[in-house]
């Protein structure tokens, strides 16, 4: 396989695990707060919403189905 087949397969799968879960969410550490002694630890949410599950899925598909040059 080479590099572009790689590559799509991967965003496919990512594209069908996305508009599989409908989205996906997911939580990133931050940066700890020290205040007046107390230790807080911080999360940063963050979500993949569908449409780019969707546009990763035709992206991934139209490197398929496109045939490369050949010089």
């Amino acid at each position: 396989m080479n590099t572009v087949a790689i590559i799509a397969v991967m965003l496919v799968t990512l594209g069908i695990v996305v508009l599989a879960y409908s989205g996906i969410a997911f939580t990133t550490p931050g940066k700890p707060v020290e205040f007046l002694g107390i230790h807080i630890h911080t999360t940063h949410s963050h979500y993949i919403p569908t449409l780019v599950g969707t546009l990763a899925l035709v992206g991934g598909i139209a490197l398929l189905a496109v045939k490369p040059r050949t010089v």
